[in-house]
């Protein structure tokens, strides 16, 4: 087995690795995604290639120490400390409700995170476009199981798998699509992106500024795709997700008393701009939403 690549890295504040990725992992059972034995274990693409990244959390010395695998190590490492929310900066935050303080005031050290590449942003928020939950966690398992790429080094004993590059999607065939319950409008938006995904990679991180519109001019992607990219992909602290079937529910209930539709969420998130992803992110990782009164949406049963 190949030797691991190391580095130790002293954040300036006490990075809590779980909080900050905790919004990557999808399931207890996500492929791409492990904790054991007390370090977090990634499958991740980079510029460079695959690579198995493990974090072990801060240590009492304040040390964060990251070790790496595969044709990516190098390129992971250098990115350990943008992913774990370095470059994020909350100091212009201010929780005006009295619930986003407390939520705020609980989670103090709490950053957003960015990925290593903007592909492994933009391939699971396809695949979670306009369906459920079930939908999309059996989608994302069953393109890494059939087409996912091994984790280099002892993430392969982990079972970890990082997502198929854009070379291997563009030549999956519109059948086995089907067969991993990712309809063609999915999946057409995924085979475009992967023809243009070197582009986005060199394009959105040195112009985040432009980056909803490039993301936009893509077709099948709209607003709530795009924010859900730049959130995870550029750290975008005011990449609300409009449209989403959950979220302006969910924030009307927690800060109003009642659920609002996507007109009445801008309203009451536009005095937080640019930091409005912060309410979303907050209200959704403590996990308040308005009682449920009738049954969840049934996963569709017209795919094989």
């Amino acid at each position: 087995m190949e030797s691991a690549r190391t580095r130790d890295w002293r954040p300036g504040w006490p990075c809590p690795v779980e909080q900050v990725w905790g919004t990557f992992k999808r399931g207890a059972a996500d492929p791409t995604y492990r904790v054991q034995d007390g370090r977090h274990w990634r499958a991740l693409n980079t510029p460079q290639g695959v690579a198995t990244l493990a974090i072990r959390p801060l240590d009492p010395r304040g040390v964060i120490a990251a070790e790496a695998w595969g044709p990516g190590a190098e390129c992971a490492l250098a990115a350990t400390p943008t992913m774990l929310g370095a470059e994020d900066d909350p100091s212009g935050f201010r929780p005006l409700h009295p619930l986003v303080a407390d939520l705020y005031r609980r989670r103090p050290h709490w950053r957003l995170a960015r990925t290593a590449s903007v592909w492994d942003a933009l391939v699971p928020v396809v695949i979670e476009q306009k369906v459920t939950g079930q939908e999309a966690t059996f989608g994302i398992r069953a393109l890494l199981a059939r087409h996912g790429q091994p984790a280099p080094g002892p993430g392969a004993d982990l079972g970890l798998r990082a997502f198929p590059t854009p070379e291997v999607v563009r030549q999956i065939p519109s059948w086995e699509w089907l067969a991993l319950h990712i309809d063609p409008a999915r999946s057409r938006t995924l085979v475009g992106a992967a023809r243009v995904a070197a582009t986005l990679e060199r394009v959105l991180p040195a112009d985040p500024a432009s980056a909803d519109a490039r993301l936009r001019s893509l077709p099948g992607v709209g607003i709530w795709t795009s924010a859900e990219v730049r959130a995870r992909a550029l750290g975008d602290a005011d990449a609300v997700s409009f449209g989403d079937y959950n979220i302006a529910r969910d924030i009307g209930w927690a800060l109003l008393g009642e659920p609002l539709d996507d007109a009445g969420l801008a309203e009451v998130l536009e005095p937080y701009r640019p930091h409005r992803l912060r309410v979303q992110r907050l209200v959704g990782m403590a996990r308040i939403a308005p009682p449920r009164r009738g049954p969840r949406l049934a996963p569709r049963t017209h795919l094989p």
